[in-house]
C-alpha cells in the first residue's frame, strides 16, 4: 500500500445522497459536496461512485462549483452512504511491475451501527470490474480510516477500532496483525489507543494522527486541560514518542491543534484537522469556521508539506455526518 503523498492516477469519491447522514442539515450538502470536487479537480483526476439517477444533478452542482469537468467521471455504482475511505477499495501496488490492484475488505457499517450497507460493501468489486484490476479478498472487517501507512513497512492503527467486538470477536490481534501485514505488505503494525469525542467509527486513526513522511507523524493535541480528548490524545502521543522506525530511530513528531469543540443540536461531533487529504501537489485541509485555528492549522501542514499548496475547505457543513475530507475519499495510486 503507497504512501498517500506518492503519486496518484485518482481520488475516489461516492456522491451524497442519504438524508439521515446529516439529519434536517442535508440541504447544503451536495454543494459543499461539489466544492470538495472541484478542489480535487484542479490537481488530477476524480472518479465518483453515483447512482445513474443522481448523475445529471450531481455534474450540474460540480459545473456550478467550477470543476474542471474533463477531469470528473461519474461510475453508475449506487451506494448507501458517501463515506468513500471506508466503503471503497484500498489501492496496493506491485513496487516491481507497477501493477495497481485492490484490495476488497468486509465492510459492516462501523460495527453495525447503521442499517443497510449492502450496496457500499459492493463497490470496491464494481470498481476492480470497471478499472480491470485484479481484486484480493479479505473477509476481514476493515475500514480504510482506522489504518495509515508510510509507504515503507509501517502501518498506523488504534485498538479502540480494530479489537472492537464489533469488527472481528472471532480474530486475536495477532490474526488481525497478520491479515493487514499479509494484504498490504507492512512489516510492522503500530497501535494507538482510542479516538476522539464525538467519532462513531470507534477511533479511526484518520481523526488523530497520521504520517506526513516515512518517519514522521503529525499528531492531534488539545492543550484545553477540560476537554474530553486532552487524555486521550496525551496517551497517544505518549505511544507516537514510545515507536521507532525501521531502522531503530525515533520519529518526528508534529503536534497539530484540534479545531475548538464543535457541536450541533447538543451533539459533538469529531472535527479534526488530522482529516486532510493528500492529492498530487496539495493538501485539503477541513476548516471549521474557527479563523485562528483554521489558520494554525494549516501553517502547520504547510511546514509539513513543503511544496505542496495548502487547500483549506470549508467543512462546517460536512461535519455533521461525522466526517469530512479524508473520511470521504480514497486515493488511487498512479
Amino acid at each position: 500500500m503507497p504512501a498517500e503523498w506518492e503519486p496518484q492516477a485518482a481520488v475516489w469519491l461516492s456522491w451524497p445522497h442519504n438524508r439521515a447522514t446529516w439529519p434536517k442539515r442535508f440541504r447544503p450538502i451536495p454543494r459543499a459536496f461539489a466544492k470538495f470536487v472541484a478542489a480535487i479537480s484542479r490537481f488530477e483526476e476524480v472518479r465518483i461512485n453515483c447512482a445513474r439517477d443522481l448523475q445529471e444533478r450531481a455534474r450540474k452542482l460540480c459545473v456550478e462549483a467550477d470543476a474542471d469537468i474533463q477531469r470528473v467521471t461519474f461510475y453508475d455504482h449506487p451506494t448507501n452512504d458517501a463515506w468513500c475511505r471506508d466503503h471503497g477499495p484500498i489501492f496496493v501496488k506491485n513496487k516491481n511491475s507497477g501493477e495497481v490492484a485492490i484490495t476488497d475488505w468486509t465492510f459492516n457499517a462501523w460495527g453495525g451501527k447503521y442499517p443497510r450497507y449492502d450496496l457500499d460493501n459492493k463497490i470496491p468489486s464494481r470498481i476492480a470490474r470497471a478499472l480491470e484490476l485484479r481484486c484480493f479478498v479479505n473477509e476481514m472487517v476493515l475500514e480504510g480510516g482506522s489504518i495509515d501507512v508510510n509507504g515503507r513497512g509501517l502501518l498506523l492503527t488504534s485498538e479502540q477500532c480494530l479489537l472492537n467486538r464489533n469488527r472481528n470477536p472471532h480474530l486475536t490481534r495477532d490474526e488481525i496483525e497478520r491479515n493487514l501485514k499479509d494484504f498490504f505488505s507492512v512489516r510492522t503494525v503500530l497501535w494507538l489507543g482510542e479516538g476522539i469525542a464525538g467519532d462513531d467509527t470507534d477511533g479511526h486513526v484518520d481523526d488523530i494522527a497520521r504520517f506526513f513522511k516515512a518517519d514522521g507523524f503529525i499528531t492531534c493535541v488539545e492543550a484545553n486541560r477540560r476537554d474530553s480528548n486532552h487524555k486521550i490524545l496525551a496517551a497517544n502521543l505518549e505511544r507516537l514518542k514510545s515507536f521507532r522506525t525501521s531502522n531503530r530511530g525515533r520519529f518526528e513528531i508534529v503536534p497539530l491543534p484540534m479545531p475548538a469543540p464543535v457541536s450541533f443540536r447538543g451533539q459533538r461531533v469529531p472535527a479534526s484537522y488530522a482529516n486532510f487529504l493528500i492529492i498530487n501537489g496539495a493538501v485539503l485541509v477541513p476548516n471549521f469556521r474557527q479563523p485562528r485555528r483554521d489558520a494554525e492549522a494549516g501553517v502547520v501542514l504547510r511546514d509539513c508539506f513543503p511544496g505542496r499548496e495548502i487547500v483549506p475547505i470549508d467543512c462546517y457543513d460536512l461535519i455533521w455526518g461525522l466526517g469530512t475530507l479524508h473520511c470521504l475519499s480514497q486515493q488511487q495510486p498512479a
